[in-house]
């Protein structure tokens, strides 16, 4: 069967997971997988010398375990209960969210259209110090490991000749969606016209 899988990537409290569950409500049969839902337990997170864990690498996740739930979803696309729109011919829809998808390498087959919603450091200092964590940032934290560590892996996958579309996260929510929406309304209607019988 044919699926469209979508990317949303990009900085920690940027709105991906806001996005993704608005564009899933939009969407027709759509369903959504999110990369925080495979963290490892703290106990199996490293330290690095400032005794920060690591938890903003790859290592810190259980992709293989992503990877399968990936998989079931590919061999049989779940529908989505909560859409609004129903049509037998409407292509599965698979939107994954995360901070670190595009710099596994495993997940480059995958990708229909990949985005990545960026916002500057102030602002996402500034809304990370409002969100409640389990653990909690300790001091320091942030500027010793997260936004670092977000600015090495961006420069990574601008380093990889891919078609990604950069969003602007300082827009509004709704800002944010209609871009996304109609840009992937469009691309749908590709997918579709590309099956149509001749």
């Amino acid at each position: 069967m044919k699926t469209f899988v979508i990317g949303i990537g990009g900085v920690t409290n940027g709105g991906k997971t806001t996005l993704a569950k608005k564009l899933q409500k939009h969407l027709p049969n759509c369903s959504v997988i999110s990369q925080d839902d495979f963290f490892k337990p703290p106990s199996e997170i490293e330290t690095d010398k400032n005794g920060f864990l690591q938890y903003d690498v790859l290592e810190a996740l259980n992709m293989e375990k992503m990877m399968s739930t990936i998989s079931c979803w590919m061999q049989s696309p779940r529908h989505s209960p909560v859409s609004t729109e129903r049509n037998t011919e409407d292509v599965p829809v698979l939107i994954i969210e995360g901070f670190l998808l595009f710099n596994y390498k495993p997940l480059e087959s995958i990708w229909n259209r990949r985005y990545f919603v960026t916002i500057p450091y102030e602002e996402c200092k500034r809304r990370r110090s409002t969100r409640v964590y389990e653990p909690p940032d300790p001091p320091g934290y942030f500027d010793g490991h997260v936004w670092p560590m977000y600015l090495k892996h961006r420069q990574e996958i601008e380093d990889i000749e891919w078609e990604i579309v950069y969003l602007d996260g300082t827009k509004s929510k709704e800002d944010l969606f209609s871009q996304v929406y109609e840009d992937l309304r469009q691309e749908l209607a590709k997918q579709k016209c590309k099956y149509c019988p001749k």
